[in-house]
């Protein structure tokens, strides 16, 4: 892990803030580079003064939306198509796919920015908004939202920790606990509202 991270460090220090961005590209879509140790050594070479934060976070912000775009458009112009078509074969029917839709009609909000905090969700949260024709303006929105904060908590992780490297993975698995946290008061504050909005909408 030591050495893991001490490539990543030399790796985002020679390829600055488009190796930042390439990274979390592919960490939002399916390969596997676990942005607990992209984000950690971005934020201690800031610490070091050899990069910019608000660089850094753009970066990997946007780097996440790129990787999601991967995701969401092949699910959007491919992924639909081919599974009404050969769906059957594997008990998948297309009335699975109008319940997907008609789901992320109502809740691809929520959906989309909890799965951007969620270990392996957030590779795979793009895959059924697309699937589900999610708004493209919606689905962007909340996952530069989600991947915002998580982008953020690592690399300030990183500043603070500065040297102490083998802290990284400790500190990443306590910001994976508190995004689990943050995504169930989350959801269950969306829950009691969007309870209280039907009630009202069935009242009147």
């Amino acid at each position: 892990m030591h050495e893991l991270i001490s490539w990543l460090l030399n790796t985002i220090g020679s390829m600055g803030y488009p190796g930042i961005f390439l990274l979390m590209a592919m960490e939002s879509s399916i390969f596997p580079v676990p942005s607990e140790l992209v984000m950690p050594p971005a934020g201690y070479l800031v610490q070091q003064g050899q990069m910019n934060m608000s660089l850094v976070i753009l970066s990997g912000t946007f780097g996440s939306l790129a990787g999601a775009y991967l995701n969401y458009f092949a699910a959007l112009w491919l992924g639909r198509p081919l599974l009404v078509r050969y769906g059957r074969y594997f008990w998948i029917k297309e009335e699975h796919f109008n319940r997907v839709e008609a789901y992320f009609q109502q809740h691809g909000e929520i959906s989309t920015f909890i799965g951007r905090l969620l270990p392996v969700i957030r590779h795979l949260i793009s895959i059924p908004a697309g699937l589900a024709r999610m708004n493209h303006l919606r689905f962007s929105l909340y996952t530069l939202i989600g991947a915002g904060i998580w982008v953020s908590v690592l690399a300030w992780i990183g500043y603070f920790i500065g040297a102490e490297r083998e802290l990284i993975v400790q500190y990443s698995h306590q910001a994976v606990l508190g995004a689990i946290a943050l995504c169930v008061v989350s959801g269950l504050v969306y829950t009691v509202l969007y309870r209280r909005r039907v009630r009202l909408q069935e009242g009147n």
